[in-house]
């Protein structure tokens, strides 16, 4: 409970200063191309930081890493508070974007403290307890926005949220009894583990605690070595299909979002406050959709594949669905149902990862994982742009496509995952 709550503010403090950002950089003097490559920064240093946080935190430990991130995040935003100048709106920027991690991490953190019959569930609640947060951000940001000076009050509050947040990471109770006490409790809660689970987290939780004790006071060097070994294992991994999935349904998604408010507009002549609604429904309903994993996965008997394939035919057709609609009746059809397969495809991949790489690197693959959309983020608005000169519609039928490659991609390597699902549900 305590990491979702971490989870909940991380994303409530982001949100309220994001959609301000742009405004203040301009207020600032800066010009549109200025403020574009800014902001490119931030995904740059994302998408190359991803891969190496992450694997630091199997390195180091999950909590030396999960408060550094934390705080050098913190640090960030309080820059951002004191930026005058566009100068230092770029510097503050930088700790930001190599360190803003926590989600991950504390992803990672999840899964080391759940057996793998939990884990999707966990993470559901995770993903809606942080969506809650990315719904009210916004709402409370923008009220202080219309004071005077708000956007600094704005980015302050958001450091200080970040500290709070150290300080409930700093509360967890992280010795081994502790650890031994929580899957005590979860075994007489409705998420009881079997004897065996509970053997495998005590061991999880041994060999975590070792090697935080051996490799926090490490030279830098060591650390540095450590995290390049690791990294070149995954990259050597047989998980490149997962990624090229996770890749493709990210780009897919992205795309489907990319021009949603504008092809509303011209095909329907729907005002963009209607298009604010709408994508607040669908926020929403992604929420519900969290919560919801658990029935899911016990109707799919934990078959995280099974769950992957379908919620993500069932985004390919919802997808093709808006870009053929005729009114808007069946955009906002396509939206409520879109919220939930998008949001149980995102921790379905998430699980697959970790269920076929194996927890024992957790914070890489998700790492990784995080690089890979970042990508995605990175190549989608050049698609869109160049789908959107042919047609409005062009952007959605693009995504359609893709969406199909990573179902045929999963439907070839069928085999492979089921063995694993099989393996997964042997061992519970």
């Amino acid at each position: 409970r305590c990491l979702y709550a971490v989870g909940f503010l991380d994303l409530f403090g982001v949100s309220m200063v994001v959609p301000l950002m742009n405004l203040h950089i301009k207020s600032l003097g800066a010009s549109h191309t200025v403020a574009g490559i800014i902001g490119s920064l931030y995904g740059v240093m994302q998408l190359f930081s991803s891969t190496f946080v992450g694997c630091w935190s199997d390195v180091v430990g999950r909590q030396y890493s999960l408060l550094a991130c934390i705080l050098l995040s913190a640090l960030g935003y309080f820059l951002l508070g004191t930026s005058t100048t566009v100068f230092l709106f770029a510097i503050s920027r930088v700790p930001v974007g190599i360190f803003k991690h926590t989600l991950s991490i504390s992803k990672a953190l999840l899964s080391d403290l759940v057996s793998d019959r939990d884990r999707p569930l966990v993470m559901g609640r995770f993903n809606a307890a942080s969506s809650v947060g990315f719904i009210l951000g916004p709402v409370v940001g923008g009220y202080l926005a219309e004071l005077e000076g708000g956007f600094y009050q704005t980015s302050f509050i958001c450091a200080s949220i970040f500290l709070l947040n150290a300080g409930l990471v700093w509360m967890l109770p992280w010795s081994e009894e502790n650890t031994g006490n929580r899957e005590h409790h979860q075994d007489k809660g409705t998420n009881s583990f079997s004897a065996k689970a509970n053997h495998d987290l005590h061991l999880k939780s041994e060999t975590n605690g070792a090697m935080t004790n051996t490799n926090l006071f490490q030279s830098p060097w060591i650390q540095i070595a450590t995290v390049l070994k690791k990294i070149k294992e995954i990259a050597c991994s047989n998980l490149w299909d997962i990624f090229l999935v996770r890749f493709l349904m990210s780009v897919a998604i992205l795309l489907y979002y990319s021009n949603f408010t504008l092809a509303l507009e011209e095909r329907f002549g729907v005002k963009p406050l209607f298009s604010g609604y709408l994508t607040s429904y669908s926020s929403a309903l992604g929420v519900l959709a969290g919560c919801l994993l658990g029935p899911i996965t016990k109707l799919y008997q934990h078959n995280t594949y099974r769950i992957l394939l379908h919620s993500s035919t069932f985004t390919c057709t919802l997808i093709l669905l808006y870009a053929s609609a005729l009114n808007i009746w069946m955009v906002i059809l396509s939206s409520t149902f879109l919220a939930f397969s998008t949001t149980i495809g995102r921790t379905c991949i998430i699980d697959l990862e970790l269920t076929i790489g194996g927890n024992e690197a957790s914070g890489t693959l998700l790492g990784v994982g995080q690089s890979v959309t970042s990508v995605g983020r990175i190549i989608a608005p050049l698609l869109s742009g160049i789908a959107q000169e042919f047609s409005p519609c062009g952007p959605p039928s693009l995504a359609v496509g893709l969406a199909l490659v990573a179902i045929l991609i999963m439907n070839a390597n069928k085999q492979k995952y089921c063995s694993h699902g099989n393996v997964k549900l042997k061992n519970q």
